[in-house]
């Protein structure tokens, strides 16, 4: 079993428990190759807008995945990027939450097991804009899939090779696993990631000095997470509000599906008056 994972069938996820004090994080914890000869791995923006569907029927989507009203467009990217400043300029700032009046908010995925098909036609369908966070011993084989993600317009980012616990690792053991991610997506996609979440969302020092010397800008956290049992947040807030970034667990062994919790989720979107955003296009 890879170090800081959970035994069992939830993938090394722990929802609720309080982090350490030595750990520079919010309260609530992370859940988290020969080269492709697939083209599509390759398909960058244009790409993706061309395979997705007109307005019309992007309209009607929206009833076959179980919601009562299309989704909102989101706002046009903001000309001035919104977030936090870094503190300091050799390291990257850390997000949970971006800071803008856009009525959006932007949905996180981890690991990267979910295998479904179905949830890619979700994603297309909606047009959701939604950012996955990849470990490549969790994603194994199943690289194609995410580039077929990526194709309809998913983000892929950074999750580590192997999903440890930073915390306490030495700087050679961190970067290796920042950076093993960053090339092993460089080959797969053709680009390197400048966003990265740790696994459990924890980390040091040493974690964001590591992140940082591979190319890493932002170190992206979440204010709320959408787990089998139901949204939970931190920082006590109590709903979903502009510009918060939620995470949305991989699929367990019982409970909801990832299409179904996303579904749940985009009701909950809904009904505050939201839509949902692209978190790259604020950082």
């Amino acid at each position: 079993m890879r170090r800081g994972r959970r035994a069992g069938g939830g993938r090394g996820h722990r929802w609720g428990a309080a982090a350490p004090a030595a750990v520079l994080v919010p309260a609530l914890l992370l859940t988290g190759c020969a080269p492709s000869v697939d083209p599509i791995e390759r398909l960058g923006k244009k790409a993706a807008q061309r395979v997705r569907p007109s307005s019309s029927a992007g309209d009607q989507a929206y009833r076959r995945w179980g919601l009562a009203a299309p989704l909102a467009a989101p706002p046009s990217p903001p000309v001035r990027l919104l977030t936090a400043r870094r503190t300091d300029p050799a390291r990257p700032r850390t997000v949970d939450h971006i800071r803008t009046t856009d009525k959006v908010v932007f949905l996180t995925y981890d690991d990267g097991a979910e295998r479904d098909p179905r949830f890619i036609d979700m994603v297309r369908e909606l047009r959701l804009p939604v950012s996955f966070f990849l470990t490549d011993s969790v994603v194994g084989p199943g690289y194609g899939h995410f580039a077929r993600l990526r194709a309809v317009g998913a983000d892929i980012e950074n999750h580590t090779l192997d999903h440890p616990a930073m915390p306490g690792l030495p700087y050679a053991g961190q970067r290796a696993e920042i950076c093993g991610q960053q090339d092993k997506l460089k080959s797969r996609f053709g680009v390197r990631p400048r966003l990265f979440r740790p696994p459990y969302g924890t980390y040091d020092t040493t974690t964001l000095r590591a992140a940082a010397d591979c190319g890493i800008t932002t170190i992206v956290l979440w204010r709320a997470a959408m787990t089998p049992d139901g949204i939970t947040y931190v920082r006590g807030t109590r709903h979903l509000t502009p510009g918060d970034i939620v995470l949305v667990g991989p699929d367990e062994a019982t409970g909801p599906t990832l299409k179904e919790r996303t579904r749940r989720l985009l009701r909950r979107v809904q009904a505050r008056g939201l839509t949902v955003g692209r978190l790259e296009d604020y950082l």
